[in-house]
C-alpha cells in the first residue's frame, strides 16, 4: 500500500457522541473527508441542522442524552437501521464541572460521572453488541491528561477520565479476540471555540508554561489521531491510551 492510500476509511460508518461542537464536530469533518458515513449524536436540540450543515448526504444527526440507557439503545438501533452497520464509535460527549475537592457537590459529581463515564460505557456496550455480531470494529474513547495526572479543582473530572482509561482497557481485553479495537485519546487543552475562550489570557499562558512544547493542541491534530486509530493501519493497537499533551504528563 502506498503512503497516499494509507488511512483510508471510505465506506465505513461512524458514530460520534458529542458531535455537535468542539472536538467531536472536528472529527466528523475529518471522517467525512475520508469518505465515512457519520451519525452525530448530541443532546443539542438542533443536532439535525448541525449535521445538514456538514454534509446532507453522508451524515445524520440524532438527539441523545448519553446518561439515559434506554435512549442509547434506541438511538444505536436507529443508526443501524439507517446505515446497516457500525464500524467506528467515537465517545466524545463530556462535561467538566470544576471545584476544589471540599466544594464538590453531589449534583456535580453525579453529572460528571454520568456523562463522562456511565455514558461512555453504555454507548460502547450498545455499539459493542453490534460490532461483536460483525466481528469487526473500532472504538475510540475520549479520556484526558486529567485521567493520567492530578489537576487542581478537577477531582470529579479526573476520576471520570481515569475511569474511561480503565474501561477502555477492559473492553480491549474482552473484545479484542472479536477483531474490535478499543483505545482512548487523552488530550491536553484543545483550542476549540470553547477552549479558546476558557484558556485565553493569563490563565492560558500560565498553563502553557508547564507544557514542554509550550502550546495547546489544535482540533485538527486531535481529529488526525481519531482518523489513525480508526484505520486499518492501527489495527494492532488495542487498549492503548494515546496522550496528546505536548509532554505535560511526562514530568
Amino acid at each position: 500500500m502506498s503512503q497516499k492510500e494509507m488511512f483510508d476509511l471510505s465506506g465505513k460508518v461512524a458514530i460520534i457522541t458529542g458531535g455537535g461542537a468542539g472536538i467531536g464536530n472536528e472529527i466528523a469533518k475529518a471522517y467525512l473527508e475520508k469518505g465515512v458515513k457519520v451519525a452525530l449524536l448530541d443532546r443539542a436540540e438542533n443536532i439535525a441542522e448541525i449535521a445538514k450543515e456538514l454534509n446532507a448526504e453522508n451524515v445524520i444527526g440524532l438527539q441523545l442524552d448519553v446518561t439515559k440507557k434506554d435512549q442509547i439503545d434506541q438511538t444505536i438501533k436507529a443508526v443501524v437501521d439507517h446505515y446497516g452497520r457500525i464500524d467506528i464509535l467515537v465517545n466524545c460527549a463530556g462535561v467538566a464541572i470544576l471545584d476544589a475537592a471540599e466544594d464538590v457537590s453531589e449534583e456535580g459529581w453525579d453529572a460528571t460521572i454520568a456523562i463522562n463515564l456511565k455514558g461512555t460505557f453504555f454507548v460502547s456496550q450498545a455499539v459493542g453488541k453490534v460490532m461483536l455480531k460483525q466481528k469487526q470494529g473500532s472504538i475510540i474513547n475520549f479520556a484526558s491528561q486529567a485521567g493520567v495526572v492530578a489537576l487542581p479543582n478537577h477531582l470529579s473530572y479526573c476520576a471520570s477520565k481515569a475511569g474511561v482509561i480503565g474501561l477502555t482497557k477492559v473492553l480491549a481485553l474482552e473484545w479484542g479476540p472479536s477483531n474490535i479495537n478499543v483505545n482512548s485519546i487523552s488530550p491536553t487543552v484543545v483550542l476549540t471555540a470553547m477552549g479558546k475562550t476558557v484558556w485565553a489570557g493569563a490563565v492560558g499562558d500560565e498553563f502553557k508554561a508547564k507544557i514542554p512544547s509550550r502550546r495547546f493542541a489544535e482540533p485538527d491534530q486531535i481529529a488526525a489521531a481519531a482518523v489513525y486509530l480508526a484505520s486499518s493501519e492501527a489495527s494492532i493497537i488495542n487498549g492503548a491510551n494515546l496522550v496528546i499533551d505536548g509532554g505535560f504528563t511526562i514530568q
